[in-house]
């Protein structure tokens, strides 16, 4: 289920080491937004890395554990929800961002972020416009992002059941909402969303 050959093709116009840098999470109603920064060494590259919204489940699991074992350096990093408040949901992706890169063993010359907006990185960096379906090393930060995002909202589905994050990872989703109707918001929802607040009658 979409897979592709994608290569280093992007990286190489660059001055190396190059990272790859993407996030997760942006539009959920409740938990943090990662972001993964990914450098590759040329002849380490797996096969069938790609945008994770077009990967499997389990897709995303087997590339995650091959790129952790083959890069050559790879960081995972959040925003909680207080960050994304005090900040707003951009900016906090910055940030979580910002950690990765800071995170990474490998100090990279340049990095490219998916996306069209560049942000304050600590090392030259440049937006890329649909990046996860054109750089390989922005295509496996997007799945270290998510699959870590994915499995912190499996652990907060735990602490407050009824919500269903396990199911919808935070997304508004009639099932979400529904819930959120009978039980009220946990501590981890985006309160500072507007929309989840006008869905629901709540006030700022």
């Amino acid at each position: 289920m979409g897979s592709v050959n994608l290569g280093l093709e992007l990286e190489q116009r660059h001055a190396q080491p190059v990272a790859g840098v993407d996030e997760a999470g942006r539009g959920p109603w409740a938990g943090p937004v990662s972001a993964a920064a990914v450098i590759f060494h040329p002849d380490q590259v797996p096969s069938g890395i790609n945008d994770s919204k077009k990967l499997s489940p389990a897709a995303r699991a087997a590339l995650e554990s091959e790129i952790k074992a083959r890069a050559l350096a790879w960081a995972v990093a959040f925003a909680s929800v207080e960050e994304i408040a005090a900040l707003n949901i951009l900016q906090a992706s910055g940030l979580a961002m910002r950690r990765a890169v800071d995170a990474l063993a490998v100090r990279p010359a340049m990095v490219l972020i998916d996306g069209n907006r560049n942000f304050d990185l600590g090392a030259p960096s440049v937006p890329v416009i649909g990046g996860d379906g054109r750089s390989v090393s922005i295509a496996a930060a997007s799945i270290l992002a998510k699959t870590a995002r994915d499995r912190v909202m499996v652990a907060l589905d735990a602490v407050h059941p009824g919500y269903g994050f396990a199911a919808h990872k935070g997304y508004g989703v009639p099932a979400h909402i529904e819930a959120l109707s009978r039980l009220g918001p946990c501590p981890h929802h985006r309160m500072s969303y507007k929309a989840l607040r006008d869905r629901l009658g709540w006030q700022a």
